[in-house]
């Protein structure tokens, strides 16, 4: 059954891959966006655009009433626009997919410390102070279950691989690469240990493909295929790079230079997960098992 799909952040990097998917499948798309450059360039790409933005909550909320479904890609943080589609879904049994991310479970290792935890969706969570009302968001979105929404928390890891849509990079492996060839040192924060799990943004876009259909009311889903340290990351970066050995990024530095919230919670902390759920629930079934891999031998070498 195709749909007519309300999006956010179909010019970005994980919408633009799932608009792209979408379209494929036949779906209708109209997508929000900022300014009359970026919405031509959304047309040509096949989506029809719509100019405003997340805090035009009536808006929102009036595309919302008049989409067969609504997928919000462009911030995990921006609650305003999560109530304003949640007041044009209720009482529609719509689906509302709403994109997270895991650093809701991250942790203050700054690079230093690998631990054993791993979560699954049936984790509790006791989040950093920092992540708390991304958090609270999801809860929201999940408990719009009992307003009539079929609400749905896709959480991807880390992402990696090349976008469908108009932007091609994601943030964290291309933005290392970006700085190693600008510096010609590779860096980790720290030592490098912590642990992130990762997945292709293609797998991500097929969550988001069954999930319309067959993900129940109230669902979270951690997209995730896979896991590598940073340490390791970095390794791969260089090699692609044909860089030397990466060296230790004092926290502090890293701080100045990216800002303490990225140091510490994009690039320094660890995101154990698995996406049980995901398989179990979705039938979710990714192709892409290793972000090194992909680093190694396709990581685009003009950033």
């Amino acid at each position: 059954m195709t749909m007519d799909i309300f999006m956010t952040g179909a010019t970005g990097y994980i919408g633009g891959t799932i608009a792209r998917r979408l379209l494929d499948d036949g779906h209708k798309l109209r997508g929000l966006v900022r300014d009359e450059e970026k919405a031509r360039k959304l047309a040509d790409f096949g989506v029809e655009p719509l100019i405003g933005g997340l805090d035009d909550a009536a808006l929102l909320t009036a595309e919302a009433r008049r989409a067969d479904a609504v997928i919000n890609t462009a911030n995990s943080d921006h609650r305003g626009a999560v109530e304003a589609f949640l007041e044009g879904l209720a009482g529609s049994n719509k689906p509302f997919l709403h994109t997270s991310g895991s650093s809701i479970v991250a942790d203050d290792a700054r690079g230093d410390v690998a631990p054993e935890k791993i979560y699954d969706e049936d984790t509790p969570l006791d989040p950093v102070p920092g992540k708390k009302a991304r958090v609270e968001i999801d809860r929201l979105v999940r408990g719009a279950s009992a307003r009539g929404v079929r609400s749905v928390v896709v959480c991807p890891t880390m992402i990696y691989g090349n976008g469908l849509g108009l932007a091609r990079d994601s943030a964290q492996i291309p933005g290392l690469a970006k700085r190693a060839r600008s510096s010609g040192v590779v860096r980790h924060v720290g030592e490098g240990l912590n642990i992130w799990s990762n997945v292709h943004v293609e797998d991500v876009a097929d969550i988001y493909r069954l999930a319309l259909t067959r993900a129940p009311a109230g669902a979270f889903y951690f997209a995730e295929n896979g896991e590598a340290s940073y340490r390791d990351i970095c390794v791969a970066i260089a090699r692609r790079l044909k860089l030397g050995a990466p060296q230790v990024w004092p926290f502090a530095e890293a701080a100045k230079e990216l800002g303490a919230n990225s140091a510490a919670y994009t690039f320094g902390s660890n995101s154990r997960v698995r996406g049980k759920r995901t398989r179990s629930e979705l039938g979710w079934q990714p192709r892409h098992a290793s972000a090194t891999a992909w680093i190694e031998a396709e990581l685009p070498l003009s950033l």
